[in-house]
């Protein structure tokens, strides 16, 4: 406990709490951080000008990264015939129909992102209150209820990041490892932020986004300029 102040204590001394700091300077300084013994995740935190009780002012959405995650991927693909083979050649690690969802139902969940073609969203909805409180539920929103479903792997494997605003407006991801170069975590962090600009819902009104936060996984946070994020289009 003593070393974990004393970690905190000497990170806290790299950042000015009173400062706004552009992107450029943030994504320097939440590199800097990195004190832990793995490969940290850089995180960014949005607060929206959004009331998400309202289905109009609902955010949700995915990007592909661009400098991918840093995370390695297992994504399950349910499909049938030729689909469930382009699924395979696209590396999906496990795919099936009827012999998965019986897997799921049994508590056998050995995947981080499931993918399902359209006709067969009937069978998923068996296990939906197993994958929903998971957050593993496909969704047309997120890409993963597709006919295309090589695609839909491709981009699970290559950096795709899923959001939703929670029920207070915050919008939490992580946009890659403090290993990555400044360029690859700002090339992340300005698609990140102009997904989110894009998914603004017409009926928010004011300022979009309100505050907006980086760091890394065992670090304080940096406050960002907001106003720099509203403007990335």
């Amino acid at each position: 406990m003593v070393k974990k102040v004393k970690r905190v204590e000497e990170l806290l001394k790299k950042i000015d709490l009173q400062k706004t700091y552009t992107t450029t300077e943030g994504v320097a300084t939440v590199k800097s951080l990195a004190s832990a013994k793995f490969d940290e995740t850089v995180e960014i935190a949005l607060k929206l000008n959004v009331d998400p009780r309202h289905a109009d002012q609902m955010v949700r959405g995915s990007v592909v990264l661009p400098a991918g995650t840093g995370k390695s991927v297992r994504v399950a693909v349910i499909a049938k015939d030729i689909k469930a083979d382009e699924a395979r050649a696209a590396g999906a690690e496990i795919v099936g129909a009827e012999d998965l969802i019986d897997e799921i139902q049994a508590g056998n969940i050995n995947f981080d992102v499931l993918i399902a073609t359209p006709n067969l969203m009937g069978l998923v909805g068996k296990v939906g209150r197993t994958l929903g409180p998971k957050g593993l539920m496909p969704n047309p929103k997120t890409g993963t209820v597709t006919m295309d479903v090589a695609k839909a792997v491709e981009n699970a494997k290559g950096g795709q990041v899923n959001f939703r605003v929670d029920k207070q407006g915050n919008i939490h991801a992580g946009i890659g490892k403090v290993s990555f170069s400044e360029e690859q975590l700002m090339d992340n962090f300005t698609t990140f932020v102009r997904a989110i600009n894009k998914h603004k819902p017409s009926a928010a009104k004011g300022k979009y986004i309100k505050n907006a936060v980086l760091s890394l996984t065992m670090s304080p946070s940096i406050k960002l300029d907001a106003q720099e994020l509203i403007d990335l289009k």
